[in-house]
């Protein structure tokens, strides 16, 4: 700027300076000019006198180096005598402006080229008495050497202002400059530079504003995406057309293995997995692609979008979402229906069986009430099992039930006694003992509960053998336990045994009529009182603890909140 400010005085400077000397130089012109006339009459008029004197010896007697040449006219415009041309070879002069205007007036003068002295010249003419004209004539190339004598010094001090104007020029553009150069761009308003720059100066302060107040809201809203991306539980990750990591939140961090720190670095450096590579150049490519993996243990499905706007790709987005639960839920829902429709369908084929035989008369007579027996024995099973699905169904939609005050001691007093008829079968001793275990719940889940866990453990028990149900209670939670000293559960399939369906031994389970349901109705029964299957009880939640020993038998120990929902 300091530069453009000194060129543009500079050059103002200058043609000032330019100007100026065109019009001295024209002064001087003109001033020399009218001298030199003014000399040239004086001239003549000398001439003239000495001409009425001493006529044509004068002219005659002048030097040939004289700068001025005189010419005598006759009255009739014949040319005398000329001190610098032969007169007999002149033209006449009649019609020469300043001969006229002498003839006429006593004098005259002009100027116009002259092709004697080939220059511009002046004519200065004056009628002497006895009526002839004397004429003198001057080049205004004389004027011009005039002129020219003076240059040297004009151009000197020409010179002379223009290194002053040059260094004025200076020291004016860098007065003016500082103190722009100190202005506080941060605080506009606050400046006293010049006078002239308050209305800029007020619009980079509304500038200013708008830009703090643009700022703000993008922090703002940045830190809102941070605080929402961070929270997610679903990997959140943005990428640039060129594959660079622009944004990654920490689901995504753990997922990938990395930290904030690949932030502008190239996607492969994170995860060279092939497949994940293929799916980010097909989004960038065709908009959408869609992927599962295995990653740490679980299961995820990674989604990809291309993020484009007015045709122009600005990048994809990668969002990862862990379906590990759902995977393993469509699993079970696989097995569930397979499990149900083979269980359905070994109780409905033997039925089938024994009735066609009978229908057939293959059976002999004394036979038949044992296939009778199967038939019952079959349907019930079937009944069993489809109760047992029906309650699994029911638990699953989570449907409201009425709550009530009900004891758990009672309950399992109640389940004693509808299973001591299969219990003296067994040879099986069954007690109930403890407090009365009062809480506040669904009966008829609470007694489904209790009942199921005393029928495994006369179910799976040995000749001779005892069932222990103890009801304990404490401030705020019942604790219910059922020991028994049957078949107990291998180590390997303790953590197996609230599926559904799954039995450790088919073939005695079949045997006894177990469905397989009874441990997972447990479960669900003690989820929905704000518990999970353990093998570690936890204090005032739903649980149930379990405890085997092979051949030593099975402890189960079910804690149940007292205000569970």
């Amino acid at each position: 700027m300091t530069g453009k400010i000194f060129r543009s005085a500079l050059g103002a400077s200058l043609t000032v300076l330019l100007a100026a000397l065109l019009v001295f130089s024209g002064c001087l012109y003109g001033y020399f000019g009218s001298v030199w006339e003014q000399q040239l009459r004086e001239e003549l008029r000398l001439a003239a006198s000495a001409v009425e004197t001493e006529g044509d010896d004068y002219l005659s007697s002048l030097p040939a180096g004289t700068a001025c040449r005189f010419t005598w006219v006759a009255p009739d415009g014949t040319v005398l005598r000329d001190t610098q041309a032969d007169a007999a070879s002149m033209e006449n002069h009649a019609q020469r402006e300043e001969i006229r205007q002498a003839l006429t007036t006593g004098s005259g003068s002009s100027v116009r080229y002259s092709d004697t002295l080939t220059e511009k010249t002046v004519y200065e003419a004056v009628r002497l008495s006895d009526g002839s004209v004397l004429r003198i004539a001057g080049g205004q190339k004389t004027v011009g050497m005039l002129v020219l004598g003076l240059l040297h010094a004009v151009i000197a001090v020409a010179l002379l202002a223009a290194g002053l104007s040059a260094l004025l020029a200076s020291r004016a553009a860098k007065r003016v400059v500082a103190p722009l150069n100190q202005l506080d761009l941060e605080h506009p308003l606050k400046n006293d530079a010049y006078d002239e720059l308050s209305p800029l100066l007020s619009r980079i302060h509304a500038q200013q504003q708008t830009l703090h107040r643009q700022a703000r809201d993008l922090e703002r809203r940045q830190d809102e995406f941070e605080q929402i991306t961070d929270s997610m539980r679903e990997g959140l990750l943005l990428l640039g057309q060129d594959h660079r990591i622009l944004s990654i939140n920490p689901a995504a961090q753990t997922l990938f293995g990395t930290d904030r720190s690949c932030i502008g670095r190239d996607f492969l450096t994170v995860d060279r997995r092939s497949d994940i590579s293929a799916a980010v150049d097909a989004a960038l490519t065709q908009g959408h692609a869609q992927l599962r993996q295995q990653r740490q243990g679980r299961e995820y499905q990674i989604d990809l979008s291309r993020i484009d706007s007015g045709g122009e790709v600005f990048g994809a987005v990668l969002l990862a979402f862990d379906v590990t639960e759902q995977a393993e839920a469509e699993r079970m829902r696989r097995e569930f229906t397979a499990n149900v429709s083979h269980e359905l369908k070994t109780p409905l084929q033997s039925i089938i069986g024994s009735v066609e035989l009978l229908e057939n008369d293959l059976v002999q007579p004394e036979d038949r009430p044992r296939f009778l027996g199967r038939i019952h024995q079959e349907a019930q099973r079937l009944v069993s099992l489809i109760n047992d699905i029906l309650g699994l169904s029911q638990l699953d939609e989570g449907a409201a039930m009425p709550r009530e005050s009900v004891s758990l001691l009672s309950l399992a007093q109640e389940a004693a006694a509808s299973l001591s008829a299969a219990a003296q079968a067994q040879n099986v001793t069954l007690t109930v003992n403890g407090t009365a275990g009062t809480l506040t719940g669904v009966r008829r889940l609470l007694s489904e509960t209790v009942r199921n866990l005393c029928e495994n453990a006369v179910k799976y028990n040995v000749p001779g053998g005892s069932i222990t149900v103890t009801v304990a209670e404490t401030p705020r939670a019942v604790t219910l336990t059922v020991a028994d000293t049957g078949i107990g559960i291998p180590p390997a399939d303790q953590s197996r045994v609230f599926e559904r369906f799954y039995r450790v031994d088919k073939s005695h389970s079949r045997a006894i009529g177990g469905t397989g349901l009874g441990l997972s109705i447990v479960k669900h029964i003690t989820a929905k009182y704000s518990g999970q299957i353990t093998l570690v009880s936890r204090p005032d939640q739903g649980t149930v603890q379990l405890d085997s020993t092979p051949g030593q038998g099975t402890v189960i120990t079910v804690t149940l909140p007292k205000d569970a929902a």
